[in-house]
Parts: structure tokens; sequence; C-alpha cells
């Protein structure tokens, strides 16, 4: 058999129909006794393991730090509530800051948190 080069078989793939090159690799596949299909399947399980970050978060304020002037502030901006309010909120740590948020939000609301010298969770 003559040996064929890397360009003829570039040729041929070039002008062969989308059927030709599916049977090209149900032969290979049955010869060799490989899948063309597992690379496909290691993408979806990565896909899939992406997925399977949490949609919605909850950003919970666990301690206030050394200033809670800082963390009522950075509260006040975040929940849009009044002085008081917030000032419960903060006084009555772990509390919810909000609830179902995206998670790109949630990192957000916690940089602005640890900013102002809080530690907080997303969940």
């Amino acid at each position: 058999m003559a040996k064929l080069s890397q360009e003829d078989i570039l040729a041929y793939l070039e002008e062969a129909t989308i059927l030709e090159l599916n049977d090209l690799v149900k032969a290979i596949e049955d010869k060799f006794d490989v899948t063309a299909a597992a690379p496909v399947a290691a993408a979806a399980a990565g896909a899939a393991a992406e997925d399977a970050a949490p949609a919605e978060v909850t950003v919970t304020l666990t301690d206030v730090g050394a200033s809670k002037v800082k963390v009522i502030k950075a509260v006040r901006e975040i929940t849009g509530l009044g002085l008081v309010d917030a000032k419960k909120l903060v006084d009555n740590t772990p509390a919810k800051i909000k609830e179902n948020v995206s998670a790109d939000e949630g990192a957000k609301l916690k940089e602005t948190l640890e900013a102002a010298g809080a530690t907080v969770e997303v969940k």
C-alpha cells in the first residue's frame, strides 16, 4: 500500500462530505478501538462543573470588626436602609445583608463590606 503524505490526507479531508467524514471517524474508532467523543464528554463535564456554582447567593455579615461606623455606612449604601435600621442589622451579627443575589453581585458586596472592615460570608 502506498504511503500517503500529510498533504494528501488534508486534501481528502477538505473535499470530503460530512457523511464521508462521519464514516471515516467510525472506521478509525473501530480499527483502533478509540472513541472520538471522549474529549467532547470531558469538555461537557467541565462545563457542568462550572454550572454547579450557585446562581444565587446570600451575603451574610459575620463580624463587624474594629470600624463599626464604616460597616454601618457600607450596609446603608448596599441595602438602602436608614441609619437606625442599618445599625440594628450590624448590631445583630451574624445578619443577612442581601439574599438571592447573583454570584458576581455577592462578590462585589463582600468586597465592599470587607473594605469597611467587616467579615463577610457568601453562600
